[in-house]
């Protein structure tokens, strides 16, 4: 049996931020959280996709409408955190909203990752909305070490 490299994968906080968030916004038909002058602020977690390439773990996730510079990727032991900002589009002239059901705000998403993932070899490219974070071989299968039993010589 090959041990997962898997196992421990989603943060468990931000997986459910990220449903109590969408199910809130749901529900309510706006904004879950407020800020501390009285506004409200957009609570959202970017819907990610992370797949297996070649021994490597591929994060994708699509951020429309967010540039480069609003976005910023860590690594903090075995968590890997995305987050940034999404401008909301307020300045157009003329531009009244009926509805805008597109999130807007800060966001974070964390992911847990496997033991052994070098910082320095994450790669990140960030293209027509869709960021790619690639980690090098850090879908490798690990096979389970075979420990030698030892037996005393007596019958």
């Amino acid at each position: 049996m090959a041990l997962t490299p898997f196992r421990g994968f989603w943060d468990t906080q931000s997986e459910f931020d990220r449903m109590f968030n969408d199910v809130m916004r749901d529900f309510l038909g706006r904004t879950a959280g407020r800020t501390g002058r009285g506004t409200q602020e957009q609570l959202w977690a970017p819907r990610l996709a992370a797949y297996s390439k070649d021994g490597d773990l591929v994060l994708h996730t699509d951020l429309p409408g967010v540039s480069l510079e609003d976005v910023d990727i860590t690594l903090d032991g075995n968590v890997l955190t995305i987050s940034g900002e999404r401008k909301i589009r307020t300045q157009d002239e003329g531009v009244s909203y009926y509805l805008n059901e597109l999130p807007h705000g800060a966001f974070r998403r964390s992911v847990t990752v496997p033991e052994g993932v070098d910082a320095d070899s994450i790669k990140a490219r960030f293209e027509n909305g869709v960021l790619e974070v690639v980690l090098p071989g850090a879908t490798t299968q690990l096979e389970p070490k075979r420990i030698a039993i030892e037996g005393s010589d007596a019958s």
